[in-house]
């Protein structure tokens, strides 16, 4: 035993981890989120944990969203200096802008990439939000021009991937910043852009928490006018009706009805006037994601089209549109929800059991079922074999297989699930379209 006090095993709040037999459902997911994004060519990239700090603070005042890197003996520092100014990256976007720009000679435009990372960010930890996160990123950047059918594709993937995790009820609303920006021109308001960033804040305060920033800002006339095209969730037809009129605007509703018609058959997909998206740099097309349920809860996708992702870092103009997922605040939410369907704690599909003495054909046996394709656990000792089967019925394993206890006797495999044994032979052995327990699908519910 040792003399040093013993440390209390309590988690960081805000850094969510899980349990096997949740961590074991998470990666599929996952893989089901990179499945669909490579269906449509676009390709992986990471970028490091940390970036210097200039570059994390490029996008604008974020400085205390970000954990900043430092070593517990400062005579230890790289004298460089360096070292303390790292941050952690609080987002997957201001990297992107870094990495587009540093490597644009050897890129190929369009330049589609997904990205699937974890993020840090320092704020208050609550329903939904995390200090530590996996957010899933796609974006589609080229020099000069980015064709509009990519606003409609990366939405579309987005659906792919939320349909395909059997999500609870969930809509992505789709709005356009040029519609909001024309629409308070049009209504002669000077500075669009500060009733952009009300707005954007809506969902939180609601209209009349809205109408109190704005009061002083804007006539009652111009107020209720922006209250109304709020609250409209039509179409492009339904603005035109308010009577308001701007170039910006008719270029807005233009390219939000050429998006909205290009996901018409996509159910769930409804254009939203409320949405803004805060951020100064997008300028086109907005997406947000919400849960049907619990319209309180953060966005669960978001994202836009921008005209200078990499404007802080090159001369060149290179305009995106982009969209995240935001898979933790997903995960989360549908654990927490009790509508997720856990898998077993193991990744096993069989359990070899080891007989007395014997260890060297159980050791063969497993050796030959995972040369098959098979994910096999060797039981760790030698024990009663109730207690084995005990052990891989916890671990939610779904075969227990007894290799000969005698020479001359044949192999065994028993369905645990079932509770059936039958005789087989390692080298021809299928679980007769019965698919192991830990093999099951990517959605909420199994």
């Amino acid at each position: 035993m040792s003399d040093r006090p013993a440390v209390r095993p309590t988690p960081v709040s805000g850094f969510p981890e899980w349990l096997p037999h949740v961590r074991l459902v998470e990666p599929r997911w996952l893989d089901a989120i990179r499945a669909a994004f490579e269906r449509y060519g676009f390709c992986s990239v990471e970028t490091p944990s940390a970036e210097r700090l200039d570059v994390l603070l490029s996008k604008g005042d974020t400085s205390k969203e970000v954990y900043t890197l430092g070593r517990v003996h400062d005579g230890d520092q790289d004298p460089t200096g360096d070292d303390s100014r790292l941050g952690l990256r609080f987002d997957l976007t201001v990297p992107l802008a870094r990495y587009t720009a540093q490597h644009f000679n050897d890129l190929v435009f369009p330049f589609k990439r997904y990205q699937i990372q974890r993020v840090w960010r320092g704020e208050r930890p609550q329903d939904g939000r995390f200090r530590e996160f996996t957010q899933c990123d796609i974006d589609v950047i080229n020099p000069g021009e980015v064709p509009i059918h990519f606003d409609a594709e990366l939405p579309r993937i987005v659906h792919e991937v939320l349909t395909s995790l059997d999500l609870p009820a969930w809509t992505i609303n789709v709005n356009n910043r040029k519609v909001l920006q024309g629409f308070y021109e049009g209504l002669g308001i000077s500075r669009p852009l500060d009733v952009v960033r009300a707005v954007d804040k809506i969902d939180k305060i609601g209209p009349d928490g809205v109408a109190r920033v704005l009061a002083d800002r804007l006539d009652p006339a111009q107020l209720r006018s922006v209250l109304r095209l709020a609250g409209l969730r039509g179409g492009p037809a339904e603005v035109r009706e308010l009577g308001v009129r701007s170039p910006l605007l008719d270029e807005g509703l233009e390219e939000l009805d050429f998006v909205l018609r290009e996901l018409s058959d996509l159910p769930g997909v409804v254009a939203d006037f409320s949405i803004a998206r805060g951020l100064d740099y997008y300028t086109g097309t907005v997406y947000e994601g919400k849960f049907v349920d619990w319209p309180e809860y953060g966005a669960i996708c978001s994202g836009g089209r921008y005209d200078d992702l990499a404007g802080s870092f090159s001369r060149r103009e290179l305009p995106g549109v982009g969209m995240s997922i935001g898979f933790s605040r997903i995960f989360a939410k549908v654990l927490s929800a009790g509508l997720l369907d856990p898998g077993p704690s193991s990744p096993a599909d069989v359990l070899v059991v080891l007989p007395k003495d014997r260890r060297p054909i159980a050791t063969s046996t497993a050796r030959t079922l995972r040369d098959r394709g098979f994910n096999v656990e060797l039981y760790h000792q030698e024990d009663k074999v109730a207690k084995q089967l005990r052990y891989a019925s916890r671990k939610g394993i779904g075969f227990a297989w007894f290799p000969p206890f005698e020479d001359g006797r044949p192999h065994e495999v028993k369905d645990l699930a079932a509770g059936t044994q039958t005789t087989t032979d390692p080298t021809t052995w299928s679980p007769g379209g019965q698919r192991p327990a830990n093999r099951s699908g990517t959605g909420a519910n199994g």
